[in-house]
C-alpha cells in the first residue's frame, strides 16, 4: 500500500522489498510500462500479498532513478522562486507534518518541516502552502507553489466552498495573494523528485515529532 492505494512493488525471494538507496520500484498496473520509486517508508506490504513474477510487470520504460533528471513542472520565472509542498497524515486524522522544498532563482534549495500535532491530511497538505509562503524571503516578487493536493488548489484557486477547515483556508487564501503566489498541480508518486522529497520531510516530521524551519534568509 502506498498512500492508501494498492501498488505493486519489487521484491525479494523471500518476500522483503527490494530496496536501492531508500527507494523500491513500483507500478500502478501490470503490464503498464512504466515503474516508478517510492521511499521505502511510505510502503506497507499488505498482509497475505502474493510473490509475484517479474514477468507480471513487464515493459520498457525504466523506472526514474535517484539519480536521474526530475521530471519537473516548467520552472518559475528567472527572478522568481519554487516551492513543492506535501502533507503526511498517520491515520486520518492523526499525527500530520508538512514538509517544504524551497528553490531560489538560482537553484540553490532549501528545506523545513513541522510536526502539526492531531490532524487531517487537508490540514497538513494547506500547512505545507502557509509555510512555504512564509518561509520564502519577502523580497521574492513571485512563488510558484507546486502541490499533489488537488484540494489545496480547488479551495484556494478555484472557488470551491470549504466545509472544513474555514480559518486555516481563510489564512492560507490570504497568504497566497499577499504573496502574489500561484499553485500548480503535480501528479503525487509519479517521480517528481522534489515532491517526493516534500513527502520525505513531512513524513519525518510525524515520524520524528520535530520541526525545522527552512534555512532562508531574508533580503
Amino acid at each position: 500500500m502506498l498512500k492508501g492505494q494498492r501498488v505493486l512493488a519489487r521484491a525479494k525471494a523471500d518476500g522483503s522489498l527490494s530496496v536501492e538507496r531508500g527507494r523500491v520500484e513500483i507500478r500502478y498496473r501490470p503490464k503498464d510500462g512504466r515503474a516508478y520509486r517510492a521511499a521505502v517508508g511510505n510502503l506497507e506490504i499488505v498482509p497475505g500479498a502474493l510473490l509475484l513474477p517479474d514477468e507480471t510487470c513487464s515493459g520498457d520504460e525504466a523506472a526514474p532513478s535517484a539519480g536521474a533528471p526530475p521530471r519537473e513542472p516548467a520552472p518559475a520565472a528567472h527572478d522568481g522562486w519554487s516551492a513543492y509542498v506535501d502533507g503526511a497524515c498517520s491515520g486520518n486524522p492523526g499525527p500530520a507534518g508538512c514538509g517544504v522544498v524551497l528553490v531560489a532563482p538560482g537553484g540553490k534549495m532549501h528545506e523545513g518541516f513541522e510536526y502539526l500535532g492531531e490532524a487531517t491530511n487537508n490540514v497538513a497538505e494547506l500547512m505545507g502552502i502557509v509555510r512555504a509562503l512564509e518561509w520564502t524571503p519577502s523580497s521574492a516578487p513571485t512563488i510558484i507553489v507546486h502541490t499533489d493536493s488537488q484540494y489545496s488548489i480547488g479551495v484556494l484557486q478555484k472557488g470551491w466552498k470549504a466545509k472544513a477547515n474555514q480559518e486555516l483556508v481563510r489564512l492560507a487564501k490570504e497568504k497566497v495573494l499577499a504573496r502574489r503566489a500561484k499553485l500548480v498541480y503535480v501528479p503525487g508518486h509519479r517521480g517528481v523528485l522534489l515532491n517526493e522529497r516534500a513527502d520525505e520531510l513531512a513524513r519525518r516530521a510525524v515520524e520524528s515529532r520535530a520541526s525545522q524551519k527552512a534555512d532562508v534568509v531574508s533580503t
